[in-house]
């Protein structure tokens, strides 16, 4: 016997109320003529007679099962699961098939109880099962005749209830906890199984399982999931160590740095003015010349004349090492600016800029002329009537990074503007008045005199006392006139010793000094910074002659027989030369 209460006769799975296709309309009460089990009268009925009306009894049932389940659930007609339990007692097989039909469905009625309350479980008499649509009712077994209760037992399962009737806490219990883990082949998450979250176990209405009373195995955690995650970690890992590794290099390391001298490459690196070490380090890094700023500036700060590198034009080689690096550029041999010699003339600068920027001769001295008033001049240098050049005087001499694809007019700007610098920086303005002179610009002229006739910088303080004292008009050696050979020879473009006096005094010009007292228009030249300074501050020995014999020193006198006798001396060496 089965522990659904089958005998061992020929009876079909599919018919059971639990498992088979039975469904609910097999496990409901029947409208047949059913007496209450358990009643002592009950007789058994004969074996023969009871398998043939079970075979009858199996047929009808097919037949009506449609029907008959769409009724009996809209009409109430079920029993109540209250008192009922399986299996039952079977009643006497001729006695439950001959009663009439309608006494049967009366009785059936008048037995059942309501749905609306929930499972009635009152003592309500309950339905036989001696219907013959019943397949159980032709057992032989009675229940209570010694029979096993199977719904009794504490591992029994429950009678199947319909899913919108079920009531509380008769759902199946979860299984129990058992600290099992499933392990990494095994999911925990739905991210894992590439499923949904809820995609657990669903039970239908029966609450059906799949299988007996097992659940359904849950999916395995996907391949490239785990293949993704695994990635991320090591990308943050590897960034984690490479941004360690660099701030620990940055900190605590040694700059990166090349060996050597270079690699035969030459290139070149314009450094501004005013540069530091480590703005002509990232110059000397962007042309290839070092590997890093910190290595440059560390060899810089190692060399005794490192913070002595100007700025101008280097040539350079590539991959250098940065003690290397800072060893070429303190030598002369790396310097390719354009060097602007002290008492040069405007004519000789603006034939340099052309030839160093690569344009046609002129090209300079014409933007010279049609640009000067753009070109940063302080007011004080503007509208100076009779004026050869207006930017002479002020092209300072120094070294700048003059290189081809430049235009003219910024070279030309960057001179005037650190002429003007150096200027203001001097004194010029507030110092001419204590001079005697009337503005800077005449404090400029005299510097540029100072710069044409001093041979040395040691003349340059006793140059400027001769020509304070010439230009006071009631002097006694020269009545307030200059007579500067350097002024015709300016105007003239020319730089001529043997001139005579006759031809100095007839060439009527506002720069020939001979020829006109005072200062000329401006200055003839560009004077360097101990020219200016010798102007700025002149001795005041009552010099008021000069004359130099061996081109490299200067004699001054005071009177003008003393000043012959120094003309004699050198007219005769010229002869025996």
């Amino acid at each position: 016997m089965t522990e659904y209460g089958r005998g061992d006769g020929s009876d079909r799975w599919q018919d059971d109320p639990y498992l088979g296709d039975g469904g609910w309309n097999a496990q409901q009460a029947q409208h047949g003529d059913q007496q209450g089990y358990g009643d002592g009268q009950q007789q058994y009925a004969d074996p023969q007679q009871q398998y043939d009306q079970q075979r009858y009894a199996e047929q009808q049932y097919y037949a009506q099962q449609a029907q008959q389940q769409y009724n009996e659930w809209n009409d109430g007609q079920q029993t109540g699961y209250g008192r009922q339990q399986y299996p039952q007692q079977y009643a006497d097989q001729q006695q439950g098939y001959g009663q009439p039909q309608g006494q049967g469905q009366q009785q059936g009625h008048g037995q059942q109880q309501s749905y609306e309350g929930g499972w009635a479980t009152g003592g309500h008499q309950q339905v036989p099962y001696g219907h013959p649509q019943d397949p159980y009712a032709q057992q032989q077994a009675a229940y209570g005749g010694g029979q096993q209760d199977y719904y009794g037992t504490q591992d029994a399962y429950p009678p199947p209830e319909p899913p919108t009737r079920r009531a509380p806490g008769r759902e199946p219990e979860p299984e129990p906890d058992t600290g099992w883990d499933p392990g990494p082949d095994q999911g925990e998450h739905a991210f894992f199984a590439g499923g949904d979250d809820d995609d657990d176990d669903d039970r239908d209405g029966r609450g059906e399982r799949s299988g007996r009373g097992g659940k359904k195995p849950k999916k395995r955690r996907g391949g490239p999931a785990c293949l993704v995650l695994t990635l991320i970690f090591a990308g943050v890992a590897g960034g984690v160590v490479y941004f360690g590794y660099q701030f620990y290099q940055d900190r605590f390391g040694p700059a990166p740095d090349y060996a050597g001298d270079g690699n035969g490459q030459q290139v070149t690196v314009v450094i501004p003015k005013g540069a530091g070490g480590y703005v002509i380090g990232q110059k000397l890094k962007a042309a290839g010349v070092i590997q890093s700023v910190d290595a440059f500036v560390s060899a810089q700060n190692d060399n005794a004349d490192g913070k002595s590198i100007q700025d101008g034009v280097y040539t350079m080689q590539k991959q250098m090492s940065a003690a290397s690096a800072v060893e070429l550029m303190l030598s002369p041999k790396s310097r390719s600016n354009l060097i602007i010699a002290e008492g040069s003339r405007n004519v000789a600068v603006y034939a340099l800029i052309d030839k160093r920027l690569g344009v046609a001769d002129g090209t300079t001295a014409k933007v010279a002329k049609t640009q000067y008033k753009k070109l940063g001049l302080p007011d004080w240098a503007l509208d100076r009537p009779n004026v050869k050049d207006p930017l002479e005087g002020f092209l300072y001499p120094s070294s700048y990074a003059a290189s081809k694809g430049q235009k003219p007019a910024t070279v030309l700007r960057e001179m005037v503007e650190r002429a003007t610098v150096k200027y203001e920086e001097m004194g010029l303005e507030k110092k001419a008045a204590g001079l005697g002179l009337d503005n800077p610009w005449e404090v400029l002229t005299v510097a540029s005199l100072v710069q044409a006739e001093g041979t040395s910088h040691d003349d340059f303080r006793k140059m400027a006392e001769v020509v304070y004292n010439r230009l006071k008009p009631g002097n006694p050696e020269t009545y307030g006139s200059l007579e500067f050979d350097s002024t015709y020879n300016y105007i003239k473009n020319q730089s001529k010793i043997d001139l005579s006096i006759a031809e100095l005094r007839r060439y009527d010009n506002p720069y020939n000094t001979y020829f006109v007292k005072g200062l000329p228009p401006g200055p003839i030249d560009n004077p360097g910074e101990d020219a200016l300074k010798g102007a700025l501050n002149p001795t005041k020995d009552g010099w008021y002659y000069f004359i130099s014999l061996d081109g490299k020193t200067s004699k001054f006198t005071k009177t003008l027989k003393d000043h012959e006798k120094l003309v004699e001396q050198f007219n005769a060496s010229r002869k025996k030369s």
